[in-house]
């Protein structure tokens, strides 16, 4: 056991000496050590329960014959962060989450791990730091909020978000928003839809690191409490069998997870999650924005939540969740992969039926006929820009239209709040990307404020990112973006730009010569940084890489 480098022989007595300190005894010492890496903080909604989960999960470990140590990582709650510039700082902090959970594990020396994240880039992170890990390892993901209701129906953040539009539009009152406000978010757990933190902890599922039903469980369910028990015990079993995730994450459980990803129309930010994942792999093990792009003409989106749909991840779980979304896939993926539990997928998923085919279709009657997320390219986007297309409308597919031009989040909310946006224009956010935010900000305000207004023939561009929670003709993770001399730096107010989303085409009409002619005089604003996000923007990777650092 790895352990056994700090608690075996003579040598070892100091460090003996230390864990007798935390209360081990003798019989510990022969036991294998188990690290819990737990995102709790109580200031996002999403990990507010992590401690309940933690002392089941420690329960399950010490029932198979483990000896538990927790530990914390830190979490970003992006609805908070959202909209200023803390959010900055969020997908940074998946690096940061990455490289906590490396370190303590290293320097402890554990046997195993369970993963215990909740939200957007805590399980990315932690996802990365067991891919360089390479020691047994599980994840228990906190769950999905319950939904709020407002007026009888299902609500969740989103829908705040776009009210307040409707506020600024004087299409609804401050007094309803209010009411709103107060019952969108129930209680603990990942905001309800399929936003990405719920995508995430889906796909992970679909990858084999979690135990079947544990992506869509809600947080403050038994079922959850249940699961998370249960993986203290696997993760003892799983360290006794060696079973690793380089066992688990091959390239065949990663097209798996892009085919799940497609099918359910999820968040767009997983095309930065999974190629960071994978890059901590060996190079046999890849995931491109031409992965996702191939198979979106092969996977049908078969699953409608929110944003892009009525249904909430409460009703996924109640239609038999993942373990159903795979089945249903069964013809299109390979279920020869190993997963957490031991088995392959195909023995996970041999007697699973799906509970509600209105809610999971089937791959004759799909939802869609193509996958949820496309990739389009053109002299707009030479690299790639990102679109989830299973949340436009069938008359925005192929969009023309003036260019409004804003350099920052900030100026485009002051545009939209001063009706400056008018319907058919294509809004462009620029030198919001990894490098030019820096950080890649998600613009989930600009996004709602507009559908909120009630602005259907309206597009959006961006080098930075849009929230899992956006709708709508949107267009992020421009490549190269904005700093790095991409098209989208040359664009002015008034130039036409087309996109053709089933033709993957997005172009400025625009000819060479004057592309070339504006190069020539681009000049890209300054920010004057320090600490953490100086050393990203000079290490980060462009978005089609992933957002990764590189040194």
């Amino acid at each position: 056991m790895r352990s056994d480098n700090i608690k075996k022989g003579a040598q070892r007595a100091a460090h003996r000496s230390l864990l007798r300190a935390c209360g081990l005894t003798d019989e510990d010492m022969t036991k294998p050590f188990i690290g819990i890496a737990n995102s709790f903080t109580d200031i996002v909604p999403g990990h507010i329960h992590l401690n309940e989960l933690s002392e089941t999960i420690k329960i399950g470990i010490s029932q198979s014959g483990g000896v538990p140590f927790e530990f914390n990582t830190m979490a970003i709650c992006d609805g908070i962060a959202m909209n200023h510039d803390g959010m900055r700082y969020s997908l940074a902090s998946r690096e940061i989450i990455a490289d906590t959970v490396e370190s303590m594990a290293e320097a402890h020396q554990f046997d195993g791990l369970v993963l215990l994240p909740s939200c957007d880039k805590v399980v990315p992170g932690m996802l990365m730091a067991a891919a360089r890990l390479d020691i047994p390892t599980i994840v228990v993901t906190g769950g999905a909020m319950q939904p709020g209701k407002f007026k009888g129906e299902y609500v969740d953040l989103i829908d705040v978000y776009e009210a307040s539009g409707a506020v600024t539009a004087g299409t609804m009152s401050k007094k309803e928003l209010y009411e709103l406000e107060k019952c969108a978010c129930p209680g603990a757990g990942s905001c309800a839809g399929l936003f990405t933190a719920n995508t995430m902890a889906c796909l992970i599922e679909a990858l084999g690191m979690s135990l079947p039903g544990c992506g869509t469980a809600l947080a403050t369910s038994g079922k959850k409490k249940s699961i998370a028990r249960s993986s203290g015990v696997r993760i003892v079993e799983m360290v006794k069998e060696n079973l690793k995730p380089s066992d688990i994450m091959t390239q065949d459980a990663f097209n798996n997870m892009v085919a799940t990803d497609l099918a359910l129309g999820g968040s767009t930010n997983t095309t930065l999650h999974l190629p960071a994942i994978t890059n901590e792999l060996s190079d046999d093990v890849n995931v491109t924005l031409d992965l996702f792009d191939t198979m979106s003409t092969k996977i049908p989106h078969i699953a409608s939540l929110s944003p892009s749909g009525p249904h909430m991840i409460i009703d996924l779980d109640n239609a038999g969740g993942i373990q159903s979304v795979l089945k249903t896939l069964e013809p299109l993926i390979n279920t020869e992969v190993m997963t957490c539990t031991g088995s392959t997928l195909k023995e996970n998923i041999k007697d699973i039926e799906v509970k509600n085919r209105n809610i999971i279709y089937s791959l004759d009657k799909p939802y869609r006929k193509e996958g949820g997320i496309a990739v389009l390219k053109g002299n707009l986007a030479p690299n790639g820009g990102i679109i989830k297309q299973g949340a436009v409308s069938s008359d925005m597919m192929v969009h023309r239209g003036p260019a409004k031009v804003y350099n920052s989040e900030e100026e485009v909310v002051y545009g939209i709040n001063n009706f400056e946006i008018e319907e058919g224009d294509v809004v462009v956010i620029r030198y919001e990307g990894p490098k030019g935010g820096p950080g890649m900000r998600e613009m989930l305000n600009p996004t709602s404020a507009i559908m909120g207004m009630g602005l259907t023939n309206v597009a959006l561009i961006t080098d930075g990112r849009f929230s899992g929670g956006t709708r709508g003709p949107c267009i992020g993770h421009v490549s190269p973006e904005a700093m790095n001399n991409g098209t989208i730096s040359i664009v002015e107010d008034g130039d036409i730009i087309k996109i053709d989303i089933p033709n993957r085409l997005i172009e400025i009409e625009l000819d060479e010569d004057e592309i070339n002619k504006r190069f020539a005089n681009i000049k890209h604003p300054k920010r004057k940084l320090k600490g953490w996000l100086a050393r990203y923007q000079k290490m980060a990777s462009s978005a089609d890489k992933g957002g990764v650092l590189k040194w």
